[in-house]
């Protein structure tokens, strides 16, 4: 998730100079046997996903409100651009952390031959360029192929993350999924948002009818339409039969969304519901439903939406309303429920920046146990379902057929991954953000064990 805000070079060697001179030895025998992690990234700077994944990977973080050690050990990089805000260099001196020139050096700490048991690719942020349809042309694929090239040499695999959707191009995001499974690599990937806690707490019985669904962001296209389609996909995939996958979408702007909800073609009661948990039933965000998405001053608000149909006969919306980096609420209407449903995914203070301690947590146990929390399928089925919207998008919300996303898969119950709330009473609202990366040691004295029960 973007953010405009950076640091001065000199603020950041502040902020990690505090780190070295806390840095506490915590048994060398213990850290030599957590599994040796390989990160590949695209860049790092202050907020980026490297920055606020990795912090959760070289020092202690807060997850469902407990310290929880790393379990595992970082031991190269590789980072593809280095702008002038750069955390990298400062991070890899502070932590004694080698930076490599390229992907097959860092998976072997320098040598030929893969030397890590577990790789974390963050292809995200950074200067890259766009297709026709809009989309960043982050280097994932070129990632992932890069790494699977040491894999082959090496004779021997490594679980794998890869940070948000699998390609920009839905052929790629397969390919990806095939080759793990050909060679047997254990692959996550996706987004963080489905971790968040759920306020009010919403558990869909496994098993459940579901009529129709909508998910609801408030930041741009493509990059936090994932999120949305993510969190869409993390509540539905459950239901009566699994899933089935989706038979056809579009891409609507403001205008033909409205077009499209005269026509009773999408429901504009629970997407209200949805909008209404967050604000509360009076906020003009709420209100604009009744006005064919207008403010109470007569102005659009700024809104789009992916129309899903899936092959079992759900309707879905993913919606942009407003503009809110922090926005995420879901609501769905069961089959022969008398009232729709609806949650909020909370992300916590600073931001989106602590979701991701939740998302690096489930990114450990994978490394570790050497299995998905979830499946990988979601986000691969996320990952088409995104490149064709934004066909549909360049072709005017048109209609696009999608029967290459007509398959099945399994979910998986992932409660154990989700933040339920309890890291809130150590980092309540208005907790400061720290400037670097985050320690624990920052919450402690303010909250403490004394407040978390």
């Amino acid at each position: 998730m973007s953010s405009s805000i950076c640091l001065t070079r000199r603020s950041c060697l502040g902020a990690l100079s505090s780190l070295a001179a806390t840095a506490v030895c915590r048994g060398a025998d213990r850290l030599e046997s957590r599994p040796r992690v390989a990160v590949v990234m695209t860049t790092c700077f202050f907020r980026s996903h490297a920055h606020v994944i990795l912090e959760n990977f070289l020092n202690r973080y807060l997850f469902n409100g407990k310290p929880i050690e790393p379990g595992v050990r970082v031991v190269s990089f590789y980072v593809d651009q280095f702008p002038e805000n750069d955390f990298a260099r400062d991070i890899a001196r502070v932590y004694g952390i080698p930076i490599y020139g390229s992907i097959r050096e860092a998976l072997g700490c320098g040598a030929d031959r893969l030397a890590v048991d577990a790789v974390l690719s963050i292809g995200e942020h950074g200067h890259y360029p766009k297709t026709p349809k809009g989309q960043v042309m982050y280097p994932r694929k070129r990632f992932f192929d890069e790494i699977v090239s040491v894999f082959r040499k090496s004779g021997r695999v490594a679980p794998v993350f890869n940070d948000k959707h699998l390609s920009y191009r839905w052929d790629w995001a397969k390919e990806m999924v095939d080759t793990a499974r050909a060679m047997k690599i254990p692959l996550m990937a996706g987004s963080s948002v489905p971790l968040a806690q759920r306020r009010p707490a919403l558990e869909l019985p496994a098993g459940c009818e579901m009529a129709e669904a909508v998910s609801i962001h408030g930041g741009g296209v493509e990059s936090y339409d994932f999120h949305g389609l993510e969190v869409l996909q993390s509540m539905v995939e459950a239901r009566k039969g699994g899933e089935t996958g989706v038979v056809r979408l579009r891409f609507l702007d403001h205008d033909r969304l409205w077009e499209a909800a005269g026509r009773s073609e999408w429901s504009v009661q629970l997407a209200k519901r949805a909008m209404a948990n967050e604000l509360g039933a009076d906020h003009d965000l709420v209100r604009c439903f009744d006005r064919r998405g207008r403010d109470s001053a007569g102005k659009p608000v700024a809104m789009h939406g992916i129309q899903l149909q899936y092959a079992d006969g759900l309707r879905a919306m993913v919606l942009k309303v407003g503009s809110s980096g922090i926005r995420w609420n879901f609501a769905c209407r069961l089959k022969g429920a008398a009232e729709s449903k609806a949650t909020s995914f909370y992300v916590g203070p600073w931001n989106n920046r602590n979701l991701f301690k939740a998302l690096s947590h489930a990114i450990q146990v994978h490394f570790r146990r050497r299995r998905a929390p979830y499946p990988v399928e979601r986000t691969l089925m996320t990952s088409g379902v995104l490149d064709a919207a934004m066909d549909s998008r360049v072709k005017a919300g048109r209609w696009v057929e999608t029967p290459h996303l007509t398959w099945p898969y399994a979910p998986r119950d992932f409660r154990a991954m989700r933040e339920m709330g309890a890291t809130w009473k150590w980092i309540p609202e208005g907790t400061p953000e720290p400037s670097g990366l985050d320690r624990l040691e920052l919450h402690w004295p303010a909250c403490g064990p004394r407040h978390a029960g």
